[in-house]
């Protein structure tokens, strides 16, 4: 019994073990499996649509007992069946979604402070001040705001144009491919706040931003574009 598990747990997981680091590939590639299950739940309710808009709780017999003959019962009740494990699929995977975010932003946050040690003891070792150095270590921008409209939740948070981005949420210089990630991270952040690290006049500040639904376009209302370097 125990070598069936294992087999079962490494056909869970083929792509990697169970223990190597989450990526943001990974969680790319659990949304777009989200995605998928969100497809076929919609189809199934367009089957129950095109069944005189059977939904998932009127009743499937007439008045007498009898099955319903304006109706295909047994497409109905299969389609009923599926949506509901679709759905509890739908709920784990987006568990896994959030999990994973929240590993990538631990990982950002460890790495940013193995990097800060790393370049303060060397800037000791070499007989210079702490604050010295640690410029060309510390996390750089890797994107830009250039756009945001009033009243949004990006200019309720504080975020200013022209502030350039070291960090939005758990996504940095280091593992930053494109405005995908961001969307992404905002898009599973609904109504949560986001630590948002931006350099403003040289000066570097934390914003702490919570993507909600408001009266203008997105949950942001803002403009990002990438930095060239």
């Amino acid at each position: 019994m125990s070598e069936r598990k294992q087999s079962d747990d490494e056909k869970a997981s083929p792509s990697r073990p169970r223990t190597a680091p989450v990526t943001i590939s990974d969680v790319q590639e659990l949304v777009r499996r989200k995605d998928e299950i969100e497809a076929q739940i919609k189809a199934y309710y367009d089957v129950l649509e095109d069944q005189k808009g059977v939904g998932m709780n009127e009743p499937l017999v007439d008045i007498e007992g009898y099955p319903r003959a304006d109706v295909d019962v047994y497409q109905v009740r299969t389609a009923r069946h599926n949506i509901i494990c679709l759905q509890n699929d739908h709920k784990a995977l987006m568990k896994q979604v959030e999990e994973a975010l929240h590993q990538l932003h631990a990982r950002g946050k460890e790495k940013q402070a193995r990097d800060a040690a790393e370049a303060q003891n060397e800037a000791l070792s070499q007989g210079q001040g702490p604050s010295q150095g640690l410029s060309h270590s510390s996390p750089q921008p890797f994107a830009k705001v250039n756009s945001i409209s009033p009243g949004s939740p990006a200019s309720n948070s504080g975020l200013q144009v022209d502030d350039e981005i070291v960090e939005f949420g758990s996504v940095n210089a280091h593992n930053f491919q494109n405005l995908q990630n961001i969307g992404m991270v905002v898009q599973h952040s609904e109504g949560h706040p986001l630590n948002v690290t931006v350099l403003r006049r040289g000066e570097r500040l934390q914003i702490r931003l919570v993507p909600v639904r408001w009266a203008g376009k997105g949950l942001l209302g803002c403009n990002i574009i990438p930095l060239q370097r």
